[in-house]
């Protein structure tokens, strides 16, 4: 699109999972995780790594908007959801945006 100013970022959790015991375990805490995001802050969610792992995830999220402090508020809300579930603790997150060249 011609001269618009887009903004994009995506927020990476890197979630350790102690009471996951396999691997639909796993996906019974992820996915209200990922589903949560998803329908309450309309962004793109996915887990992205670690799927063969039992007690290991990693959850990406992307978010897109005409300004920038739309994408920030968003992940800041996506950020507080995700901490929220008492099933997982925390590795890590990164917030990574993308830069127009």
């Amino acid at each position: 699109m011609y001269g618009v100013t887009v903004y994009v970022a995506a927020l990476t959790f890197d979630l350790h999972l102690p009471q996951a015991r396999s691997l639909k375990d796993k996906r019974a805490i992820i996915r209200p995780i990922i589903d949560g995001c998803r329908n309450r802050y309309h962004v793109a969610a996915a887990e992205v790594d670690h799927q063969d792992r039992w007690q290991r995830a990693c959850v990406a999220v992307a978010a897109v908007s005409s300004t920038a402090g739309h994408v920030a508020d968003v992940l800041d809300g996506v950020e507080r959801v995700v901490w929220s579930f008492r099933e997982i603790e925390g590795v890590g997150s990164e917030r990574r945006w993308l830069e127009d060249e």
